[in-house]
């Protein structure tokens, strides 16, 4: 008795089992046309323990970096020559006065004058330009003046 589940039968047909061989055997069999499984038992298993100190190495050497700040000397330089400024009343200018000036926020100011601030080439090259002192470069020409007087 058949069920409906059962798989249909070819008369003449028998399934061949796939065989693993090798080497001349397999040349045998892929020329008579069989079913051949070239696959080997367990080649691609790694004996031993893995490697800890090498992996751990990688992970330690791919964190990636927090982007350098700006230097302390920067900050200073920026607070001294923004309060040399002063108004028509003698005040000196604020930081809020100066980011306005420069179209910079002004939370950008007090970034870069506590030191949080990441170097920011255009930003810098503003305020140099307004403050009339070095911000970039070595660190012995920062806070002098963008101009010197010549002799």
């Amino acid at each position: 008795m058949s069920g409906w589940d059962d798989k249909p039968q070819i008369i003449g047909f028998r399934q061949q089992k796939p065989t693993v061989a090798k080497g001349s055997a397999l040349n045998a069999a892929q020329r008579q046309g069989l079913v051949v499984s070239t696959e080997s038992k367990g080649a691609g298993q790694v004996k031993g323990p893995a490697d800890h100190q090498r992996i751990a190495k990688l992970d330690r050497d791919d964190a990636p970096k927090p982007p350098e700040k700006v230097g302390q000397e920067v900050g200073k330089a920026v607070a001294t020559a923004r309060m040399a400024i002063k108004n028509a009343e003698g005040k000196s200018m604020t930081q809020k006065e100066l980011a306005t000036s420069i179209n910079a926020k002004p939370t950008d100011i007090t970034d870069l004058e506590a030191g949080r601030a990441v170097p920011d080439q255009q930003l810098l090259s503003k305020l140099e330009r307004k403050l009339g002192v070095k911000l970039r470069g070595a660190k012995n020409l920062i806070g002098t003046p963008l101009h010197p007087k010549k002799k």
